[in-house]
Parts: C-alpha cells; sequence; structure tokens
C-alpha cells in the first residue's frame, strides 16, 4: 500500500492569543447553538497577494490585533463546559448542558509555509477548488462539541511561494453562526488596518459597534442553558463522508439580472404577478441550483426533492435582534416538498417562487413556534439528518466578506475547508464585481453530470477574480 502524499504546507510557529485578563463568566448554549454542537467548525478563508510585511512580521502584527479584538469578543478565547444533568433522585444521568466559559483561555494563530503553491495555484480558472486548499485550514477534523479542549477560534497564517498569503479561520459553530463571525473577522480586520499600520497621528478606536452575547429566549426571560436529552452527545459525532468535489462557480451582477427576469416573465405568463413582483436575485439562482442539481443527480421522476435556505433570523423577530447578536441566529428555511419530474417540468420561474414563499412564511410566529419544538424536542444536527435528495445553500453574499481588509487590500479570493460538505450543498459568497459566487460540493458522479448541464453554465459567467500580478 502506497504511504499518503507529504502535504505541501508546512507549520513553522503556533502561538497562543488571549485577551486581557477579566472577571469570569458563563454563556449558555441555547437552542440555536447547541443544535450545532455536533457540526464541523466554520471554515473560511480569504487569499491575499503579497502584503507589505514579511509574513513572520506580518504574524506578530495579526496576532496583537487579535489580541485587541479579543477584549470585546472574549467568549472567542473561551472554552466549552459540560455540565450533566440528573433525574430526581440524582441517580441517572439524563442529559447535558453546554455553556462558554469565558476564562481567557486563548485562541491559536499558526503560521506555515505551502512550498511551491502559488496564488495561481489555488484559484485555478475553470477546475475544481484544489485540494491543497484544504491544507490553509487549521481544526479540520474537530467538530464544535470538541472546543471543550480545544480552541474555539484559530487562524493559519499560510505563507505562498510569490509571497501571497492565505488566511484560514475556523470557528466553532456552537459559539457562533455566519454572520458573528464576519462580524468578528471585520473588527479583527478593523483594529489590524487602523491601529496598527496607520502612522501614529492616524490612528483613531475602531468604528465597530460591539458585540451583543446575552441569549436570545422565545419568551424574553433569562436565557438558560438548553438541556439536551444525552449524557454525553460525543457518542452521536460521525464518520467522515465520503469523498467531495468543489467548484467554485461565478454569476455576474449581469447574469443573476437575466436569471431573475427569466422568471419574473415564467411567472407573469403562469398568471402568478405576487410571485413574479416579490422575485429576487437569490430566489432566481437558488431556483437554479436545485434544479440543476435535481438533473445532475439523476433523480427518478417520482422521487421527492427539497431546497432548504439558510435564513438569519436577526431582522425576522419582533422586536428584531440587532446586528451585533452574537450567537447562533439562524434557521434552516425549506420549500415545500416536490416530486423531481415537476420541479423540472414547472420551470424556473415556479422554483423561484417556491423558495419564495418558504422565505416568506418565515415570520416571527414561525420561528418562535421552531424554537418551541426544538426545546421540547432536542435535536442535534448531524449530516445523516439531511435528505439525500435534498439541496442546501448556505453562507450569504451578504457577508463582508471583501470588505475584511486586515491593512494590504482586498481580498482576491474566498474559500472554505472540507468542514460541513455534504452531496448538494451550495455555499453563496459575495462576488468581487457586484455577482454572487457559488461553491457547489456534490459527490465526483453528480458533479460531472453537473459539468455537462446546459442551463447551468448558461448562466454562469467567467471568473471576474483578478489578475495576479508578478
Amino acid at each position: 500500500m502506497a504511504s499518503p502524499s507529504p502535504s505541501p504546507v508546512r507549520v513553522v510557529s503556533r502561538r497562543s492569543v488571549k485577551p486581557p485578563p477579566r472577571p469570569r463568566e458563563l454563556i449558555p448554549l441555547t437552542s440555536w447553538d447547541a443544535s450545532s454542537l455536533l457540526g464541523n467548525y466554520i471554515q473560511k478563508g480569504l487569499l491575499f497577494a503579497r502584503p507589505p510585511l514579511p509574513t513572520a512580521e506580518l504574524v506578530g502584527h495579526l496576532q496583537a490585533a487579535l489580541a485587541d479584538a479579543l477584549a470585546s469578543y472574549y467568549p472567542v478565547a473561551g472554552r466549552f463546559v459540560t455540565e450533566q444533568h440528573r433525574d430526581g433522585q440524582g441517580d441517572v444521568v439524563v442529559g447535558c448542558s453546554v455553556s462558554v466559559d469565558c476564562n481567557g483561555q486563548g485562541v491559536d494563530i499558526i503560521h506555515a509555509v505551502a512550498d511551491g503553491v502559488a496564488v495561481a495555484d489555488v484559484v485555478p480558472p475553470d477546475a475544481d477548488v484544489p485540494r491543497v486548499v484544504r491544507a490553509f485550514f487549521p481544526l479540520s477534523d474537530a467538530v464544535s462539541y470538541d472546543g471543550r479542549e480545544l480552541p474555539l477560534f484559530a487562524v493559519q497564517v499560510t505563507e505562498l511561494a510569490d509571497a501571497g498569503v492565505f488566511l484560514g479561520f475556523a470557528c466553532s459553530h456552537a459559539l457562533c453562526d455566519g454572520t458573528a463571525f464576519w462580524n468578528f473577522l471585520n473588527a479583527w480586520a478593523e483594529i489590524a488596518r487602523i491601529t496598527r499600520l496607520a502612522p501614529p497621528e492616524a490612528r483613531r478606536a475602531p468604528a465597530s459597534r460591539p458585540p451583543l452575547f446575552e441569549r436570545w429566549s422565545p419568551d424574553g426571560t433569562a436565557a438558560a442553558p438548553v438541556v439536551l436529552p444525552y449524557a454525553d452527545p460525543s457518542v452521536l459525532i460521525e464518520t467522515p463522508p465520503p469523498p467531495m468535489r468543489e467548484r467554485m462557480l461565478h454569476f455576474s451582477a449581469e447574469s443573476l439580472a437575466a436569471l431573475k427576469e427569466r422568471a419574473r416573465q415564467e411567472l407573469l405568463a403562469a398568471g402568478d404577478t405576487a410571485g413574479a413582483g416579490a422575485l429576487t436575485r437569490f430566489q432566481a439562482l437558488t431556483s437554479l441550483v436545485w434544479r440543476c442539481f435535481t438533473r445532475a443527480r439523476r433523480l427518478a421522476p417520482d422521487q421527492e426533492t427539497v431546497c432548504y435556505v439558510a435564513a438569519d433570523n436577526r431582522g425576522r423577530l419582533r422586536p428584531p435582534l440587532p446586528a451585533e447578536y452574537f450567537g447562533n441566529c439562524v434557521s434552516a428555511v425549506k420549500t415545500e416538498a416536490v416530486l423531481a419530474s415537476e420541479l423540472l417540468a414547472r420551470g424556473h420561474g415556479w422554483a423561484a417562487a417556491a423558495v419564495g414563499r418558504a422565505v416568506t412564511a418565515h415570520t416571527d410566529a414561525a420561528i418562535r413556534a421552531r424554537a418551541a419544538a426544538w426545546a421540547a424536542s432536542p435535536v442535534l444536527y448531524t449530516r445523516g439528518l439531511f435528505p439525500k435528495n435534498g439541496v442546501l445553500m448556505g453562507s450569504s453574499p451578504r457577508f463582508d466578506m471583501y470588505g475584511c481588509d486586515f491593512g494590504w487590500g482586498k481580498a482576491l479570493a474566498a474559500r472554505s475547508g472540507m468542514a460541513n460538505k455534504v452531496d448538494g450543498k451550495a455555499s453563496l459568497y459575495p462576488g468581487r464585481d457586484g455577482g454572487f459566487d457559488v461553491e457547489v460540493v456534490m459527490l465526483p458522479e453528480h458533479m460531472a453530470a453537473l459539468e455537462q448541464d446546459d442551463e447551468c453554465w448558461a448562466a454562469v459567467s467567467p471568473d471576474a477574480a483578478p489578475a495576479v500580478k508578478e
């Protein structure tokens, strides 16, 4: 048996970064947080051209700014702590609850070198995401519940052969969702940009608003940690999924407008003026992905399929939660189930309107009802719960990925690691040109079929990433 090929990425140093001392605090994990305990860490990263500092000096600069950011985002430097709950007699463990122990345990910053890997190798045009990108992220095998011992956040600064840099971030998904994750990264970047690289006379306090850590509860009372019906949730951790293929597809603003207009005209022709009037670019793109994935999987005509959409609950609650709410505040909203044959026969407009109906129905009342139902019967989400014929639209083009400027300019590209990948998942990213980028993940045989799908490729635009200058 041949030995595995050595990784082109080697670790040079690993440092622990801690916030300034503060009183110890416990923050409970409530429904949206605890449900993600068995999922992988969030893994997102940014590719940059040559920074103005040698990498070793750059790591020190980022480390100092990260320590400053943790002064406000102190739970990020904590660890999870588990409390067991017993029956009335105290003899039998009937469940457990998890909280964030904010005691300044620290996060990791890692300096690595990718020998022989250049910026252009990371973002090859019209190709799968290279496997080497997975080695740019820390904590790849961890699930969020491992945050009892592992850092809840880590960053790997990977130096490329042509002096480019990839910043790979990993954060426990039970600690926060994508909105909070990118808020933290942008706050850190703002500190690095303003207070470290600027001349002393230009330095000023960051403008970012402070995070809100108080957990939301449906009845408005002080949130308590949810009691999970497991003595030890780690026994539910799944084996790794089979190998997947990943591609980044770019949709320009013009392409998205054309998709939306096509769906609108179909809905008007069908007499659905309400659906046509409420149509968005997101719905039009999600409809395309749902239909194309269904074809690529070659579902039998009588097999049902459903589309899930990750929805931020902050602005949908009444009263709304502020954008600075730091925790999980997201739900997977699903469309009505439909036969594969009907999804394809009814057309692009019908599927877009179905997505729109699902999102519109996700109101304050619906969110509270789902939260109450989950609390009555808690479930930890795993890959096995995801329907094999389903499509999941994750992440968001609203996340300020390209505004995350650490002081040497806009990123060339955003990528993810190997975490939380399932067949039929699509993650939305903002495009550099005002469009959207979509990371599609499928089994190899399904991706091969998708590459032959005319409807998909008619809408895909040439990659708008800038050319890398030597």
